[in-house]
């Protein structure tokens, strides 16, 4: 059985990551449910140049070509999309990157959007939810703010990706993160070379 994986995208700097996430994700047959924020369109158009419209949205606005796994769109304002009752049952949720607005929505409880309500769900449920904010530095506002999320359930998978893999390129930065993402939704990848284990020739 296909696995049902909620990914949102937020109004914060890492568009790369998500889109990379996405990908990744419907190549190991996922089934992604995708929500996009208002604000994420401004930031997808800055960093990707990625034009998208949210009323009329595809999968080939943000590059994706046709996949193994399907990518069900969600607008950020429909509450009747199934992402926002808990019977839906999911492998868990990835917001990437989160902006810390999204994140002090969901530790305050002021759910505004689609993407506060599915974060609230997989956290009532205790449900996998994944939060990769992608900011510094920090402010203690913010800092609290994350410490309540964690106390609340969720991963704090902040966007820092590491060097020891042999990382030559953007792109294996990028693969860093996606791959630890990844390895908390319980996808197998094999994106990175791992701790312990010896370069490819």
């Amino acid at each position: 059985m296909q696995r049902h994986v909620v990914v949102a995208v937020t109004g914060a700097s890492g568009m790369v990551y998500a889109v990379r996430l996405v990908e990744v994700l419907c190549a190991a047959g996922c089934n992604v449910h995708l929500s996009i924020s208002a604000n994420a369109v401004a930031v997808l158009k800055q960093e990707l140049g990625l034009t998208l419209d949210l009323d009329r949205f595809s999968p080939a606005m943000l590059g994706l070509g046709p996949q193994p796994g399907p990518v069900r769109y969600h607008h950020h304002a429909d509450f009747m999309a199934p992402i926002a009752s808990g019977s839906f049952l999911t492998g868990g949720m990835v917001i990437c990157p989160c902006s810390l607005g999204t994140l002090s929505a969901i530790v305050h409880g002021t759910t505004t959007n689609l993407i506060h309500r599915a974060a609230e769900v997989h956290l009532k449920e205790r449900r996998k939810l994944i939060l990769v904010p992608r900011e510094t530095p920090l402010s203690l506002i913010q800092l609290d703010n994350l410490r309540r999320a964690a106390e609340a359930g969720a991963v704090i998978l902040p966007a820092m990706p590491a060097f020891y893999h042999g990382a030559r390129t953007i792109q294996d930065l990028v693969d860093f993160v996606v791959a630890r993402i990844c390895d908390q939704l319980g996808v197998p990848n094999e994106l990175i070379r791992r701790w312990g284990t010896e370069p490819t020739p």
